[in-house]
């Protein structure tokens, strides 16, 4: 049971570093979408946009993730007691 705490507490923080990593990979394909000198075609618009918003989806399910984890481990003592000291 421990180890179970252990292993969906480590599996949380990954989850939510994964989500901050691609909401700034994210952030940095819109910075590039509305500085106007970076495309030169309209389908290069179109990839920036949609890798922004892919990255910001995967970032929304990453987060999402680590919140059922966290949920779960609110639900066990041991979890509660990971959760305590982090």
């Amino acid at each position: 049971m421990k180890n179970e705490a252990k292993h969906l507490f480590e599996k949380m923080v990954d989850f939510k570093r994964f989500a901050i990593s691609m909401l700034a990979v994210g952030s940095f394909f819109y910075i590039g979408l509305i500085i106007p000198d970076t495309a030169n075609a309209v389908s290069d618009l179109y990839i920036m946009a949609g890798s922004s918003s892919a990255f910001l989806f995967g970032s929304i399910l990453f987060f999402i993730l680590s919140k059922r984890c966290r949920s779960k481990l609110n639900e066990t003592d041991k979890g509660q007691e990971y959760l305590m000291r982090k």
